[in-house]
């Protein structure tokens, strides 16, 4: 029996909707060759992908339709069933897609509170997945999110190695770091309200890293901390 994502090559199904052969009897369109598939199938890829992050975060997983993101991203309803097997794995894949991220600027040699910021960085630069995780927590649509183990696990190596205070939880910790990251991006109203300063803008931007990087730097043990400036005349 045949796949019904499947043509008869085998091949996944084109992203128009067009015949093979122009209207009227024209000339016939060149098959695509080994290569140029590869990279059509790529490129549909990866606009699926951003197209069903901008539905996603904007209506959440239940209020997401799979027309409205093959739309989105101007091709064929099939690809979604076709390359991850529904709304379901395309969902999971955009987890995965910001696992793999995560990896490139969560490295376990960054101190914490420069890390933090990196993850503050890229909320705001990304605020569409800040947005989804959200719509996570609101409708109860949850995921398991890879990596989110293993941060708990590097929380714990750092405060073993003293940049987190013995006396504290790093799981009560992991959470506080996760609200103070997204806040900006789901709670930007407040942000006006308590601090009078655009949450988009490069001056709120700044300050905010730059407070939440002293915070972060506090909850290291005493002996961690870094040495506070003597006053004038007195030996540090």
């Amino acid at each position: 029996m045949k796949d019904a994502g499947r043509n008869a090559r085998g091949d996944a199904p084109e992203d128009g909707g067009a015949g093979a052969s122009a209207e009227g009897g024209g000339k016939r369109r060149r098959a695509p060759r080994g290569g140029e598939r590869k990279l059509d199938a790529e490129r549909s890829r990866r606009l699926l992908l951003d197209a069903a992050l901008e539905e996603f975060s904007a209506k959440g997983y239940a209020g997401a339709r799979i027309q409205d993101i093959a739309d989105r991203a101007g091709v064929n309803k099939q690809l979604i069933s076709y390359y991850y097997g529904g709304k379901a794995g395309l969902y999971a894949e955009l987890g995965s897609s910001w696992h793999e991220r995560e990896a490139e600027f969560a490295t376990p040699d960054v101190p914490l509170p420069d890390l933090i910021v990196r993850y503050l960085e890229h909320s705001m630069d990304e605020p569409r997945a800040t947005r989804l995780n959200a719509w996570m927590g609101l409708t109860g649509d949850y995921a398991e999110l890879p990596g989110g183990r293993e941060d708990l696990s590097d929380l714990r190596r750092r405060q073993a190695e003293g940049e987190l205070a013995s006396d504290l939880d790093p799981a009560m910790v992991m959470l506080m770091m996760m609200a103070a990251v997204s806040i900006p991006t789901t709670m930007p109203n407040l942000v006006r309200y308590v601090a009078g300063m655009d949450a988009t803008s490069p001056e709120f931007r700044a300050r905010y890293a730059d407070q939440l990087r002293r915070v972060i730097t506090y909850l290291a043990e005493p002996a961690t901390h870094p040495a506070e400036p003597a006053p004038d005349g007195e030996e540090p």
